[in-house]
């Protein structure tokens, strides 16, 4: 049977990698998956979630033995507000420990003057400063546990993910798709959504493939063997199916409610969360589809 690991399953994955339900992104359980990867008493967390988090997130890592570290650093995969607000409390929270802040290098500007990247969603973000900027190809070392990060923009332009050849896993963040069971997402978010960047990653992870046998989404969690594979063969139909479907509907009628509700009919009929009310929940995303495809270029 093959090993599926939801965002609401606290805990370890595979022999380096825990996963913490990061929640409550609209007041939601299993909306941010976040993750916490330890060798020999070296510890990275991969993003922040927010900042009423702080305190779970310090609480799994107590109850996995993995903190207090001798070494702990934190990994921005990039710099959308659901994933850095948390770093300033987490930093507060963990004083006994000086924590490394890892970023693209194309997110230290947007990381010091957050307005930019988080205005389309109207969220106010404190300006982070002291990050270590990485870039293509560059190893980050665990006590001999090799990370090899990899840009992977297109959601963004300094989105990265983390390769970790030896547990055969990928984390990803935002930059392929979000996926739960009965539902998916496609990335084309505001404000810097590049459609030929998204291709070359897609590419990227179509060519180590076959070295990996898990996924890390940072929303909604891990996906292994089989629906790892599924993943990767329809990530690139699904950008488009979805991409040319809005647009169509936007040209019928341009309200998010009617959008959000196209959308449930035709991709998630199934999905529960946004039935009868929560409806609204999906038309927030929509509409910040409609502004990532807008400010793109595409409507």
């Amino acid at each position: 049977m093959i090993k599926i690991v939801y965002i609401n399953t606290d805990g370890k994955f595979n022999e380096n990698t825990y996963l913490i339900d990061g929640l409550p992104l609209f007041g939601m359980q299993g909306s941010i998956a976040l993750y916490a990867i330890e060798n020999e008493g070296e510890t990275l967390l991969i993003d922040s979630s927010l900042s009423l988090m702080a305190r779970k997130i310090i609480l799994k890592l107590k109850e996995f033995g993995i903190y207090p570290a001798q070494k702990l650093s934190l990994l921005l995969t990039h710099s959308h507000w659901d994933h850095t607000l948390g770093v300033k409390r987490l930093k507060r929270l963990m004083k006994d420990v000086e924590i490394e802040v890892f970023a693209s290098s194309n997110a230290i500007k947007h990381l010091k003057n957050p307005d930019f990247m988080n205005e389309p969603f109207e969220v106010k973000v404190n300006p982070i400063d002291n990050v270590t900027s990485l870039n293509d190809g560059d190893i980050i070392d665990l006590n001999g546990l090799e990370l090899k990060v990899l840009n992977f923009f297109g959601h963004t332009m300094d989105s990265i993910s983390i390769f970790d050849k030896k547990n055969k896993n990928i984390f990803v963040g935002d930059a392929i798709m979000n996926k739960r069971k009965n539902y998916y997402q496609a990335t084309f978010m505001p404000p810097e959504f590049n459609e030929s960047e998204l291709l070359k990653t897609f590419q990227k992870l179509r060519d180590i493939s076959n070295e990996l046998d898990s996924i890390a989404l940072s929303h909604y969690g891990v996906w292994t063997g089989d629906d790892f594979k599924q993943i990767v063969k329809d990530m690139e139909e699904v950008h488009f199916r979805t991409k040319n479907a809005i647009i169509n509907w936007y040209k019928e009628n341009p309200s998010s409610n009617y959008i959000a509700k196209k959308y449930r009919e035709t991709f998630t009929p199934n999905a529960i969360r946004y039935k009868g009310k929560n409806i609204e929940l999906l038309e927030g995303t929509m509409s910040w589809f409609l502004e990532g495809l807008r400010r793109s270029g595409f409507l």
